[in-house]
C-alpha cells in the first residue's frame, strides 16, 4: 500500500471512530468527483451503481443497513452491484467470500458476515477460518470449497481489482454511480450524506 494510501485510510478511520464528521474539509470540497474517463457498464442496459467494500471495513459494516434500505428506491433501468476490494493480498479471501455467497446463492448471509467480523469479533479472514464459519451457517463444505477455488471466482476477483483501479478506490465504503461519479462518506461527511448522494447521483444520470 501507497504512503498516501495509507495516511488516507488512517485519516478516515481516525474521524469516524471519533464519532465527529469531517468538517471543514467535507464542507470545503464537492460531495462527489467526476472522472475524466467515463467507466463502462458491466450490465448491458443497465445503469449502475457500484458500492467498493470490505468485509473488515467498520465504516461498510455501519452502512449495510442504509445501504439495503436504498435499494428498492432505485430506479428500474438502474442496478446495484457490490464490488468488494482488496487493498493487500491478505483480503483476497474475503472478496473471494463474497462472490461465492453469490455463486451459491446464498446472499442471505452477506449481512451475517459483517455481524460475524464486527459484532461477534470472529476472526474469519483466512480460508480455513472462512470456510469453518460458512460451514457452520448449514453451507455444504465441499460445495463452498468447490466454488470459493474456482476458476469462475478468480476471474471476478481480478475484474474486482480492476473496477478498484479504473475508479481509483483509496478507501471503503465509496460509492461510483453512472460510471463516472464517485462518492464516500468522507467526502460527503457523513454516512446518512453518503446515500443521499448516491441517490442525487442516480437521478442525475438517470435525467429525473
Amino acid at each position: 500500500m501507497s504512503m498516501k494510501r495509507f495516511l488516507l485510510r488512517s485519516l478516515a478511520a481516525v474521524v469516524f471512530a471519533s464519532g465527529t464528521l469531517l468538517t471543514s474539509a467535507a464542507q470545503a470540497a464537492d460531495p462527489y468527483v467526476t472522472l475524466d474517463v467515463a467507466q463502462p457498464s458491466d450490465t448491458a442496459g443497465k445503469i449502475e451503481v457500484l458500492e467498493f467494500f470490505a468485509y473488515s471495513c467498520p465504516h461498510c459494516a455501519h452502512m449495510e443497513p442504509m445501504v439495503e434500505k436504498m435499494l428498492p428506491s432505485l430506479p428500474d433501468n438502474v442496478v446495484f452491484r457490490g464490488v468488494p476490494v482488496a487493498f493487500n493480498a491478505s483480503m483476497a479471501d474475503l472478496q473471494r467470500l463474497y462472490y461465492s455467497l453469490q455463486a451459491l446463492d446464498r446472499m442471505d448471509l452477506h449481512s451475517k458476515v459483517f455481524d460475524a467480523i464486527h459484532k461477534d469479533h470472529d476472526r474469519i479472514y483466512t480460508a480455513d477460518a472462512i470456510t469453518d464459519w460458512i460451514v457452520k451457517q448449514g453451507v455444504d463444505r465441499k460445495a463452498f470449497e468447490d466454488v470459493f477455488n474456482s476458476f469462475g471466482i478468480n476471474t471476478k476477483l481480478q475484474r474486482a481489482n480492476e473496477l478498484a483501479e479504473a475508479y481509483k478506490i483509496e478507501g471503503t465504503p465509496s460509492f461510483a454511480v453512472a460510471g463516472k461519479y464517485v462518492t464516500s462518506p468522507s467526502m460527503t461527511g457523513s454516512y446518512e450524506g453518503t446515500i443521499e448522494e448516491v441517490e442525487k447521483l442516480v437521478a442525475k444520470a438517470t435525467g429525473q
